[in-house]
């Protein structure tokens, strides 16, 4: 989760004497369910986490490095891929209870929610006219898109007065992708605080019978610059590890709340239509967004069916009633686990 990164400190744990290697044998899974301890693990990354009492371990295949709490450096035995699941040695379960034993007064908290409608102004998005009441009526991504942003911003500002709700335009204003990305990355938040980014979307396509929502997070193959260099002090060769780690952090985070976001819609909108599931792609918005973010995709203005519905208002009450409840799942997860969000392997 997105800290401030010039605030994160590494506490570099080397020694000087040799690492004694001890045998891969226990498995990571399965070690994890028996202590209690909540594991993710991403694999198209390869990279883990490993959550336990408020406390988090970042680690990836065969790296001695991992990052405790965000915060720190440490160095363990390499954890390895086989047959598909990750095996670890017995110091690095060791290593990792020492950590979650520590007391850990620290809370950390989602301290600003950034919506994104996107287009406006001179910029339409999709957009497709059709008859409605005996009159031709051209629905506009842009309006769907703001009227979207400003009841989702409406419902977050009455639940949560203690966080900054942002919209990146409240009116119809044409934004460039580069101005609503610098908006993001230039909210002011606390130590321990975070900020989610949400950009909301309508879709079209060529086949008139393409339907449905869907939410897109960033790819894992995509790799940004989401760490200040400062942080990994003189040793230039750890920076690309430290941000890779910090970066696979922000897509683990994206995806779980593109799953809260995804639930809430099913749960609101119902057979009206249907769930398209969670993408990937390299969204400009979203891959230049230091921080967990994820566009939806809110429906197709080129199927007639389901663009009268987005032009309906009820039905965008729904949508938005949908994402608030989404984010609202992720920020209670996200502040109970003290900042740490991860889920149990299949």
């Amino acid at each position: 989760m997105k800290r401030k990164t010039g605030l994160i400190f590494i506490t570099l744990l080397f020694t000087l004497c040799a690492q004694v290697f001890a045998a891969n044998d226990i498995s990571l899974m399965d070690s994890s369910k028996q202590k209690g301890i909540t594991f993710y693990w991403d694999s198209l990354a390869e990279t883990g986490m490993l959550e336990k009492n408020g406390h988090q371990i970042v680690f990836r295949k065969d790296e001695q490095i991992v990052i405790l709490d965000n915060v720190r450096m440490s160095m363990t035995d390499a954890p390895e891929l086989k047959n598909n699941k990750i095996y670890v040695s017995k110091k690095f379960m060791d290593d990792a209870e020492i950590l979650f034993k520590e007391n850990n007064s620290t809370m950390f908290k989602v301290g600003a929610i950034l919506i994104d409608a996107g287009h406006g102004g001179k910029d339409p998005g999709a957009l497709k006219t059709y008859k409605i009441n005996g009159k031709n009526v051209t629905i506009q991504e842009k309006d769907i898109n703001l009227k979207v942003a400003k009841l989702l911003g409406e419902r977050l500002k009455t639940a949560y007065p203690d966080k900054q709700i942002i919209l990146t335009r409240n009116k119809d204003v044409f934004l460039t992708l580069q101005e609503r990305t610098e908006i993001a990355n230039n909210v002011k938040v606390g130590k321990d605080e975070a900020v989610l980014f949400i950009s909301v979307h309508v879709n079209s396509s060529l086949n008139k019978t393409s339907s449905g929502y869907e939410v897109w997070y960033l790819s894992p193959g995509y790799r940004r610059t989401v760490l200040d260099k400062s942080a990994a002090g003189d040793d230039s060769s750890l920076f690309p590890i430290l941000n890779s780690m910090l970066e696979e952090e922000y897509t683990t985070e994206s995806i779980m709340i593109a799953k809260f976001i995804m639930d809430g819609l099913q749960s609101q909108i119902g057979d009206q239509s249907k769930a398209r599931g969670i993408k990937a792609e390299e969204w400009f918005v979203v891959k230049n967004s230091n921080m967990p973010s994820v566009l939806i995709e809110l429906g197709f203005v080129s199927n007639e069916k389901e663009a009268l519905l987005l032009n309906d208002n009820t039905y965008l009450k729904k949508a938005a009633l949908g994402i608030y409840n989404g984010v609202a799942a992720f920020i209670t997860h996200f502040e109970r686990s003290k900042g740490f969000t991860s889920s149990n392997e299949n």
